[in-house]
């Protein structure tokens, strides 16, 4: 079993959310149909747009509150490493 952190966007250099879960394609159609109310509900946060994969709950879980505390740029850094045009990632897991 994979555990995953990602990051979630309103649009190119919109808002950001972090998240983990065990199943990247169920929580990014979760944020994608606004199932999860919340954080990414509330600021449209339907695009996965960075994701990295990890072999157990608890590396991932300390990689998110890492990057929980970056600077912005940090994390802007980080998604155009992966995913420069900050397209739809779902599109391609789903």
């Amino acid at each position: 079993m994979a555990f995953y952190v990602y990051i979630m966007t309103n649009k190119p250099g919109g808002v950001l959310y972090i998240g983990m879960t065990d199943d990247i394609n169920r929580r990014a159609y979760e944020h994608r149909e606004h199932i999860l109310k919340g954080f990414t509900s509330k600021y449209n946060c339907e695009t996965l747009v960075w994701y990295e994969a990890h072999e157990t709950r608890e590396s991932a879980f300390e990689r998110e509150r890492r990057i929980k505390k970056w600077e912005r740029a940090w994390k802007v850094r980080l998604i155009e490493e992966m995913n420069p045009d900050w397209r739809d990632l779902a599109d391609v897991l789903i």
